[in-house]
């Protein structure tokens, strides 16, 4: 379990910098550049997410189970994850109407996703994992608030029906093919 929580204390600690370290972030921008800062943001993103990943499958071996769902949970979970794939695609196009209506897409898509995940998986490995998304999407969240966010006047109405169609590609994709061939659980049987 340690590997885990190394893994997502390198991966939420370094998407955490503008929120709680915001000076440290902008002297290493001051002081190096933004290209430096990137770099070592997607290194230590990277790193990670390997760690977290590989901890998450050496948890899962002797792990602590609190309930074991029932099966129809994963019907919900599987609708659950249309919407927070159409967020998730949603944030990285310019504003549309999902993005000025939700204000920050990517963080409800993670909300969605990680709570989604809790229902299914009754074990501790999947609570710390999960339960850690979800905690740092309201944090995140809170402090996105706090700086104030604005949208330009124009909306993008194109950007919207390419988020729900790549959004929706993806789920499928996910749901057919992804999911079972790198996560080992098949979402369809």
């Amino acid at each position: 379990m340690i590997y885990l929580i190394a893994g997502l204390v390198l991966f939420l600690g370094i998407h955490s910098a503008r929120v709680f370290a915001p000076a440290m972030r902008d002297n290493f921008i001051a002081s190096r550049g933004e290209g430096p800062w990137k770099l070592t943001y997607t290194v230590i993103s990277f790193a990670g997410l390997i760690l977290l990943i590989w901890g998450y499958g050496q948890a899962r071996v002797d792990n602590v189970f609190f309930y074991s769902p029932p099966t129809w949970f994963s019907h919900i979970v599987l609708l659950l994850m249309l919407p927070s794939m159409i967020l998730l695609v949603a944030s990285q196009f310019p504003a549309g109407y999902i993005k000025k209506t939700v204000k920050n897409p990517m963080l409800l898509a993670v909300k969605i996703w990680a709570l989604g995940h809790i229902v299914v998986n009754g074990d501790l490995a999947s609570w710390l994992l999960f339960g850690s998304f979800i905690i740092w999407a309201v944090l995140v969240l809170i402090s996105t608030k706090k700086r104030g966010q604005t949208f330009p006047d124009n909306t993008a109405v194109i950007s919207d029906v390419l988020s729900v169609v790549v959004g929706t590609g993806l789920w499928f994709g996910i749901a057919l093919w992804a999911h079972e061939r790198f996560i080992g659980v098949a979402v369809i049987a």
